[in-house]
């Protein structure tokens, strides 16, 4: 297909962001990963072309190529998220499928030391709109171990749907791993998520926002 409409892009809402993937970012990446070893390993897939926690930047090299090569195609979003302007974590939307289906994937990691700070429900929001409204896909997934709660709260959260169990869907450290399967579509959200979610923060923190 043609250019991937929408993209590239940066998008914020008050201090947390959403912006392209940069090679100048692959020390502070580094860094990240390492402290956050314990942190992500659990929850994130076996992949050979990116290992997970190594020091070096070669696997941060080889990821940027390979995920900006997949937004040439059309096939994915690759987005650093930040808070106060910070690197603090990932979004993709991946294995985006066009022609009838129009879905995609997406899957997220942030610094342990931000978490619980609402910054990935709100990059999630900002993504899923840009993704329905902009991008033009109809379905977006996300699946999450069982036993990963705290992934399961934000999307729980922002109303995705539960649609049940994958088995062995994923290979994460050291085995085929079951996940939940949750979904939105743009029919779930007419007046946007971020939206949604901004009302539903006020309503429940109506003095931090």
């Amino acid at each position: 297909m043609e250019r991937l409409r929408g993209w590239p892009v940066t998008l914020t809402e008050g201090s947390v962001g959403l912006r392209p993937l940069r090679h100048r970012d692959a020390a502070v990446w580094r860094e990240l990963r390492v402290r956050n070893a314990d942190w992500l390993r659990p929850w994130e897939p076996t992949n050979p072309e990116t290992p997970l926690f190594r020091s070096g930047l070669g696997p941060y090299v080889s990821m940027v190529h390979t995920m900006r090569r997949e937004a040439r195609q059309g096939l994915a979003l690759p987005w650093v998220v930040t808070h106060e302007d910070d690197f603090v974590g990932q979004l993709t939307i991946g294995a985006i499928v066009w022609g009838s289906a129009r879905s995609a994937q997406i899957g997220y990691w942030v610094d342990k030391q931000v978490a619980g700070r609402g910054v990935i429900p709100t990059a999630v929001a900002l993504a899923v709109d840009h993704c329905f409204f902009t991008v033009g896909l109809h379905r977006l997934e996300a699946n999450i171990r069982p036993e990963n709660t705290a992934s399961r709260r934000v999307v729980e959260k922002l109303g995705f749907r539960e649609e049940g169990i994958r088995r062995r869907h994923l290979h994460i450290d050291g085995a085929w791993r079951d996940h939940i399967c949750y979904a939105l579509t743009v029919e779930d959200v007419p007046g946007g998520l971020r939206a949604r979610w901004l009302a539903d923060r006020k309503q429940a923190f109506p003095r931090h926002t």
